[in-house]
């Protein structure tokens, strides 16, 4: 009920009428069924326009961080993200990690769709950046498709270190739905899952055509950052 609210009461109409968000094969995202979204990442703003361009409900893997804010900003983004069906993700590694992967699982198990960030984090720059295998394990124990997602313009909107979004279109391109029931039962073969993931990025790559980089974004973001 909640996320109905917000999607088509609060804020989903406001969003519409100011940003006038454009999406291109919505029909290949299935009626019924669960499924992967697999998107590139340029904004925190990705994780409310897409869901707001689709017809069913998606949950994305959000990290951690967007739950535990202080003041205000804090509590707003903390309720947004509740609100609307997202999943904390302990990037920290270990049984945090484990049991947040396992709770998206559960997403995907009762039908439903997931969305996830193959990069991680966001571009710091705009580019396309190597994929994490995580996707690719849920996938495979999962059994489901994933489809890949191109966010067009929304770094623009609302760029890291920015608190005011800039007003104008941003949109989505979906890709045909990727098959990878032919690796059934491998999903601990760590070569499996790169291959898998690897995949999954040269289809963003092709469908935004945005400029690849073969390394993880954290590893750039900590170099820029002097870590």
């Amino acid at each position: 009920m909640f996320y109905w609210l917000m999607k088509y009461v609060f804020v989903g109409p406001l969003v519409k009428a100011v940003f006038r968000p454009w999406v291109i094969g919505a029909e290949r995202i299935p009626a019924q069924g669960a499924a992967i979204l697999a998107s590139n990442h340029l904004s925190f703003v990705d994780s409310v326009f897409l869901p707001l361009l689709l017809d069913r409900p998606v949950s994305f893997l959000a990290k951690a961080e967007y739950f535990s804010g202080r003041g205000v900003k804090g509590w707003a983004t903390k309720w947004f993200m509740r609100g609307t069906g997202q999943i904390a993700l302990d990037r920290s590694g270990g049984p945090a990690s484990e049991a947040a992967l396992n709770t998206a699982l559960q997403v995907v198990g009762r039908g439903d769709l997931l969305g996830i960030y193959p990069e991680g984090t966001r571009s710091p720059d705009g580019k396309l950046y190597r994929g994490r295998t995580g996707i690719a394990r849920m996938a495979l124990e999962a059994k489901v498709p994933v489809i890949p997602v191109v966010m067009v313009d929304t770094g623009d909107v609302l760029p890291i270190g920015s608190k005011l979004p800039r007003i104008m279109r941003v949109g989505a391109v979906i890709g045909e739905p990727l098959d990878f029931s032919r690796y059934a039962g491998m999903e601990s073969d760590r070569y499996v899952l790169r291959s898998v993931t690897d995949e999954i990025m040269v289809a963003l790559h092709r469908l935004g055509n945005q400029e690849y980089s073969d390394e993880y974004a954290s590893t750039v973001k900590n170099r820029l950052a002097g870590v």
